[in-house]
């Protein structure tokens, strides 16, 4: 009698290795299938998860618990089933609260549908405790070495833990005993390797992840690394066409473009028929980016709303360009197929448009670096000139015979200029210090050339004014040299600061001979270096629309005007050293 027992329950056994074995590749299959959708994927790979993300993990995995109860194999008025596979998942995932909230979905499930079943209230606490232990474990199961061998022995440990409850708990006993001889084994084996395969799954998931991001990352390099020769310059419609179509070249998108805050610097691939360079900003997906200065993707044509009908370009992404803070235009990727912009598309946006930004960055560094080193030099040419510096002599001298004050007057005044031209290393001075430079080699040069000078200096409120080294000096200088000297009978040489607002204007004017020829100030001139210089450094320092502007008529003089954003509007760590 007691061989036909035995004999009956390894039937029974094999019975329900069989079913539970074809019922867990249900339940793989399903978790296969949602590994495959973003939105699972954020949510498990999310490396720091918050609250939101652990409540829908809960709520997944208690899913897959319920799942589990329902393809459980009947037994003796019990089920043979997979429902610790997801709760136990969910603690290995997210830690003892979300195997514990899995746990009592699951769980108050299986007691819910079976009310008076002699396992049912046994079940639900051996699923609640499975998740919560699970969770317990979900450190030492991050650090092992082979997750896949660590997952299956948690499984099988949980599952051995449920069988000791349903002997504690369910009653009467002696079927407690007979339904977990039959179902331990083929529970805790199953139920052990359906975790470890989904661990396994989620581990591909992290795998295929990594070589993306990696992939990603080599592509943006190799990008980088094609387009660093296009940085050396201004970014203008040249530069950006060649950054363009390299990107296009490089990777599967169907078109690629740039703009400023207003038009289009280049556009290549589809649609470039209409999206023309110099154009206006065409589409209304871009105008939010420039006005936001966030990221934005667009799934259909609707999204993107080009003003062109035949535009053939129907989901896009878009990535605001910065320079030192400043955003300076737009860098769009686009699909034809709508719902085509991946996670993949929107991580290369975001790589480009940060390493783009970065290398304006270092270009616009590089160029202020060369013009320090530009207006450096000539300080040092000024500091050790042998013309200025004798002319400057002989007339302290000639001075000295009938007037021994103003000489001594002069030598401080020399000693104040070559001192302000050391400061030339500080990135910015107070305007008030670069007015006692201009002071001090004005006193100079008209203390040599008598009446044919005259300087007049209006600045009352000088206060949080800031200006690079080395700004204003030249400017008078360049004024005394090309405008009154030539003159016979010299001129004046006016500077005024006006406050407007949140910016101060300054002015150098003079009524000396004038020109009526135009130059570009940003392109370098071997006859104007000076306001070159200036120009730049301004430029460079506060944005475009501080360069330099001149009006000259010729025989009447020349104005030379800029504007610069007063303290309460920047902030400087650092002013004067």
């Amino acid at each position: 009698m007691k061989l036909s027992v035995k004999a009956h329950e390894v039937v029974h056994m094999n019975v329900i290795f069989i079913e539970m074995v074809n019922r867990l590749g249900t339940i793989v299959t399903v978790a296969f299938i949602l590994s495959r959708l973003d939105l699972f994927k954020r949510i498990i790979l999310g490396r720091d998860i918050n609250r939101v993300s652990k409540i829908l993990m809960t709520v997944i995995f208690g899913a897959f618990g319920i799942l589990g109860t329902y393809t459980g194999v009947p037994i003796n008025g019990a089920l043979a089933n997979s429902r610790a596979v997801g709760v136990i998942i969910a603690g290995l995932l997210g830690g003892p609260w979300v195997g514990l909230g899995a746990g009592v979905i699951s769980g108050l499930h299986r007691w819910a549908i079976d009310i008076g079943g002699f396992t049912a209230f046994a079940c639900a606490v051996s699923t609640i405790a499975e998740g919560f232990v699970s969770g317990m474990l979900s450190k030492g199961y991050a650090n092992a070495k082979n997750s896949f061998v660590s997952a299956f022995l948690i499984g099988a440990l949980c599952e051995t833990m449920q069988m000791g409850i349903i002997l504690l708990l369910a009653r009467p006993f002696s079927e407690a005993l007979g339904l977990v001889r039959i179902i331990w084994i083929p529970m805790s084996m199953i139920n052990a390797a359906g975790i470890a395969i989904f661990m396994m799954i989620l581990d591909i998931i992290y795998k295929e992840q990594e070589r993306l991001k990696a992939g990603q990352a080599q592509l943006a390099m190799d990008i980088a690394e094609k387009t660093l020769p296009y940085f050396r310059g201004e970014f203008d419609s040249d530069s950006a066409y060649n950054v363009a179509k390299i990107i296009y070249e490089m990777t599967d998108l169907d078109a690629v473009a740039f703009t400023d805050r207003d038009k289009i610097l280049a556009h290549v691939g589809c649609g470039s028929d209409h999206h023309v360079a110099g154009d206006p900003v065409r589409t209304s997906l871009t105008r939010e980016v420039l006005r936001t200065g966030e990221i934005k993707v667009a799934v259909h044509k609707e999204g993107i709303e080009c003003s062109h009908g035949g535009c053939p370009l129907r989901s896009a992404v878009v990535s605001p360009l910065y320079k030192k803070d400043q955003m300076i235009g737009v860098l769009k990727l686009y699909r034809k197929r709508e719902n085509a912009i991946t996670e993949t598309d929107i991580n290369l946006a975001k790589g480009l448009a940060g390493l783009i930004s970065t290398q304006l960055e270092l270009t616009e560094l590089e160029l202020q670096n060369k013009l320090l080193e530009e207006a450096r030099f000539k300080a040092l040419q000024a500091q050790i000139n042998p013309h200025f510096l004798f002319n400057s002599i002989n007339t302290i001298i000639s001075v000295s015979r009938m007037d021994p004050e103003k000489s001594r007057k002069l030598l401080l005044d020399l000693a104040t200029f070559f001192r302000r031209n050391l400061e030339i290393d500080k990135a910015k001075i107070p305007l008030s210090k670069e007015l006692e430079h201009v002071r001090a080699f004005v006193a100079i040069e008209e203390a040599r050339f008598g009446d044919r000078i005259k300087v007049e200096i209006n600045a009352d409120d000088v206060d949080g004014i800031f200006l690079p080294p080395l700004t204003l000096q030249p400017l008078v200088e360049n004024a005394i040299k090309h405008g009154l000297l030539p003159k016979d009978d010299g001129g004046r040489v006016r500077i005024d600061v006006i406050r407007r607002g949140m910016y101060a204007e300054i002015k150098v004017e003079d009524n000396g001979m004038g020109m009526d020829e135009t130059f570009d100030t940003r392109t370098p001139n071997p006859e104007h270096v000076g306001l070159y210089n200036v120009d730049s450094r301004l430029r460079s320092m506060f944005g475009d629309g501080c360069g330099i502007h001149i009006a000259s008529t010729k025989g009447k003089g020349t104005t030379i005007s800029f504007e610069v954003p007063c303290q309460e509007v920047v902030q400087f760590e650092s002013i004067a050293g």
